[in-house]
């Protein structure tokens, strides 16, 4: 089994650099959400600045964005809010078999997300033909409902690595003093 989990760390650098590219562009778009809305709030006060009409429903649309992206990038870092009172209490095998439980609801989830979420935005459904932004009828809402699956994308790819990480700490034995493997 050891063999197997070498083979997966070869992954390890095509994770890293998924998750930086997932940081940037939430980057880019706080920057953007700042601007857009920097210069809605002084298009309000300021006379010669004129407010863009569609300035709301961007900024939302890409803190949507933001939020998904983001619960990704927790989920490769293991720092989503947790219930973790009775953990110094539980032998470490059933911490790890919870951990490995919860860490493979959530890939279901992302399952769920994705293929429903690529319902919603399908080029077929009657979102893409007829749901359009009220301040910019040109453009499609699917970019507002996009996030879901692009969420589901991020959440399997993240998870897949945490579930072969918990795998790891149950079949691998370590020499830290029976502690597994540090998260990262």
């Amino acid at each position: 089994m050891p063999a197997f989990f070498q083979k997966l760390e070869k992954l390890k650098p095509v994770y890293d650099w998924a998750y930086k590219i997932i940081l940037f562009i939430c980057k880019l778009l706080l920057i953007a959400d700042i601007i857009i809305t920097s210069w809605s709030v002084a298009g309000r006060y300021i006379p010669f600045i004129t407010d863009p009409h569609w300035s709301e429903e961007i900024v939302l649309t890409f803190m949507v964005y933001m939020a998904v992206l983001s619960a990704t990038l927790a989920i490769r870092k293991r720092s989503h809010i947790r219930m973790t009172a009775f953990d110094k209490y539980l032998p470490r095998k059933a911490l790890l078999v919870l951990d490995l439980l919860a860490d493979v609801v959530v890939l279901i989830l992302g399952v769920v997300l994705l293929i429903e979420g690529a319902k919603v935005v399908s080029p077929t459904g009657n979102l893409a033909k007829f749901a359009k932004y009220s301040s910019l009828p040109k453009l499609s809402q699917i970019w507002m409902y996009m996030p879901v699956p692009v969420a589901g994308v991020g959440m399997i790819v993240f998870e897949l690595e945490q579930v072969f990480q918990r795998l790891q700490e149950f079949f691998v034995p370590t020499n830290d003093n029976g502690k597994g493997a540090q998260a990262q």
